[in-house]
């Protein structure tokens, strides 16, 4: 990528919004890092350290951002969600929807503090990875993630320790297992805390899940927005019956969770598969519709991010194994009922296939923000140390964010239309471009200065040359 000469205007336009997180030096370096970020190649620290020509800067500075200021990872993220909160078009709305989601931060080689070797369901087999919880909000208008927090390894022997301090029973013939299996043992161990942590404070303390840092992550939300009941859903992962009843009694939530066809559906005939389920209705319908009888799948269609999409919907309440009593929506793309059915599922018992399918529609931006967040770096750290790796995760969030305000802000719009004479288009790719159009032209600018002030361009070029060959 080119060198930078300035910050590109849309760090500068919100980067005072931020400036009472940090001292004064981090507050430079803070503003350094989210330009790298947004317009470089490379987003390591040393990559971005090397962007910046007209000051010279140690990357030591750079680094130090992550690894020492003190500044606060909640404060930063409070004050991320007021720029967005001070915008209409990002503000959180009552028709809002909250999503979970985790990603795998895929790295080469373990040399990493909280890595571990984990399934990547996309390649099929094992990877090291750190493993990103995100809770993202939705509207037709925009996204962002709202909160977040990196899973990490159990550590076994703290687990062990802290049950056996708790005074839970452990099964003498397993302890073999450290030595022989111990995947076995680690299975054993956290089988053991599942059960005991929902009754035990001091147990639950112990390790936090991927589902006990999502549920952390809700009940901070719930905290910081009380007067929001927004819609949370997910998909088959975490949709599990305490997880569901944690939202619902405890929070008093409204959910949309997803099942699989192997899930079980509780009937007056006996018990089946959502699977079996499904195929039976669909012959039914299929026969109604050659009979001229009551069709069960109905069209609806739903508004999706200014698209209509429209599916064909059975909606009815059931008894759920495991789940007790829930509305169930079995919708299918094609009219003939040829595709593969998806099986969502819901506490608030008097929804419609419409609302429910509608909610769960909006669980897909946590997965482009997944995706694009990593073109914005978020797993290309180099980073050794977890809270620095923590640090760079919450700036990744800052540049989304920022993408994302700058989509609804009419100033900085009007600024950047107006200078690169371009349509901005509405998504955070699309202004990732713009500022690295936006930094091409600062260069412009910054060379013809020099050159109607007399400078050579052989000494005007000179730091840049030496730049590009260091990159």
């Amino acid at each position: 990528m080119f060198p930078l000469v300035e910050f590109p205007d849309l760090v500068q336009h919100y980067a005072p919004q931020f400036e009472g997180v940090f001292s004064a030096e981090a507050y430079v370096e803070f503003k350094r890092y989210i330009s790298g970020l947004m317009v470089s190649e490379n987003k390591t620290v040393d990559g971005i350290n090397r962007l910046f020509v007209t000051e010279n800067r140690n990357q030591s500075s750079l680094n130090r951002l992550l690894t020492e200021s003190p500044f606060d990872l909640a404060t930063l993220n409070k004050a991320r969600l007021r720029l967005l909160a001070s915008l209409p078009g990002t503000r959180m709305k009552a028709k809002g929807v909250l999503s979970l989601d985790d990603t795998l931060l895929k790295h080469y080689g373990h040399e990493f503090e909280q890595i571990a070797n984990l399934f990547d369901h996309t390649s099929s087999s094992y990877v090291w990875a750190h493993n990103l919880v995100t809770l993202h909000y939705s509207d037709d208008e925009t996204d962002y993630p709202v909160d977040f927090e990196l899973w990490k390894p159990v550590d076994l022997v703290k687990l062990e320790q802290g049950l056996r301090a708790a005074n839970v029973p452990l099964k003498t013939s397993k302890e073999a297992l450290k030595e022989s299996a111990p995947n076995k043992w680690r299975s054993y161990l956290i089988g053991v805390w599942q059960r005991r942590q929902k009754s035990n404070p001091d147990v639950c303390s112990l390790y936090a899940s991927k589902l006990s840092i999502a549920q952390t992550l809700l009940q901070q939300w719930v905290t910081d927005y009380p007067d929001l009941k927004l819609p949370v859903t997910f998909d088959n992962w975490y949709t599990q019956p305490d997880f569901c009843r944690f939202l619902d009694q405890t929070l008093q939530l409204p959910y949309v969770g997803t099942l699989a066809d192997t899930d079980k559906i509780n009937l007056k005939s006996g018990q089946e598969t959502l699977g079996e389920f499904a195929g039976r209705l669909k012959q039914e319908h299929l026969q109604a519709l050659k009979s001229g009888g009551k069709p069960l799948f109905h069209p609806l269609t739903i508004g999706f991010k200014q698209e209509r999409e429209q599916y064909y919907s059975y909606c009815n309440t059931h008894h759920l194994h495991n789940f007790g009593k829930q509305r169930l929506v079995i919708n299918y793309q094609l009219a003939d009922l040829a595709d593969t059915p998806t099986f969502f599922v819901s506490n608030r018992l008097v929804w419609q296939a419409q609302g429910i399918t509608r909610i769960r529609r909006h669980r897909w931006p946590v997965e482009v923000y997944h995706e694009e967040g990593k073109a914005e770096g978020l797993d290309q750290y180099q980073l050794r140390k977890f809270s620095a790796i923590q640090r760079h995760v919450a700036l990744v969030a800052v540049v989304y964010s920022l993408l994302r305000a700058a989509q609804h802000d009419p100033v900085l719009h009007e600024q950047l239309q107006r200078q690169l004479k371009v349509e901005l288009d509405g998504n955070p790719a699309s202004w990732r471009r713009a500022t690295q159009a936006q930094c091409l032209w600062s260069l412009g600018l910054f060379i013809g200065t020099g050159l109607a002030q007399g400078q050579s361009l052989e000494t005007l070029m000179a730091p840049f040359i030496r730049t590009i060959c260091r990159l």
